[in-house]
């Protein structure tokens, strides 16, 4: 484990940095997704073929092409714009972390969509008429009956979600993001180790999403209380 020798402080920052794209990413999926599946459920034909199309899109498409498609068409888009005030500029460049978690976020925020959309459906119909005879708006009727009451519903599938989003930031490298697997292209290059570097990278991955599942595990049982109590 020698070769290992001056790279442990890069592993850690490359973790940190994953992290974060990580808390980002599935911040702006969970967005996405209550919004596509509002969307999906909502009576207006509009919404629910852009909420469609949104889902088709980004499920269907290879999360390597998406993530390269955003980052060099943002760019691409950015720098049209900027020119337009000042011809000079040559390349707006886009940060490489934000433009992963945005990709990344769309893609699992697709995902999301259908687990939510799901999860809503399976909210009891009478508490939502309660709401109805109660004179609660839709809106505080969305938030105060329908989330609170899905949120265990789409436990499980979110779980998954959250594993497949922590997987895929190993993507955001081909952009330049100096993450784990960054860190393991570089120390390669150095040690000629590859095998070594990248077990490092599997290891730290498998360790994250262990503590993921554990911590769904944990929610999952939390929510159900009840369930069991009542057995």
């Amino acid at each position: 484990m020698s070769e290992l020798s001056g790279w442990w402080d890069d592993y850690f920052w490359g973790a940190m940095v994953v992290l974060r794209v990580f808390v980002v990413a599935l911040v702006m999926s969970v967005v996405f997704g209550l919004i596509g599946s509002a969307m999906k459920l909502s009576k207006s034909r509009i919404a629910q073929r852009l909420a469609s199309a949104y889902t088709v899109v980004f499920r269907g498409t290879p999360e390597l092409l998406v993530l390269l498609i955003i980052y060099f068409g943002a760019a691409v888009t950015l720098t049209s714009i900027v020119q337009i005030a000042d011809p000079n500029v040559k390349f707006v460049d886009i940060p490489p972390f934000w433009a992963g978690a945005f990709a990344i976020a769309l893609i699992v925020g697709s995902y999301m969509t259908e687990t939510f959309r799901g999860a809503f459906l399976g909210v009891d119909p009478g508490q939502l008429e309660a709401a109805r005879a109660l004179g609660i708006s839709n809106f505080k009727t969305f938030i105060y009956v329908r989330i609170p009451q899905m949120w265990r519903l789409a436990l499980p599938s979110f779980g998954n979600h959250m594993l497949s989003l922590m997987k895929d930031t190993a993507l955001i490298s081909v952009v330049g993001l100096e993450e784990i697997v960054f860190v393991a292209e570089m120390a390669t290059s150095v040690t000629v180790k590859p095998f070594t570097m990248y077990i490092i990278v599997a290891l730290i991955y498998l360790a994250i999403t262990t503590v993921i599942t554990l911590s769904v595990m944990a929610l999952e049982k939390y929510a159900n209380r009840h369930l069991q109590g009542s057995r």
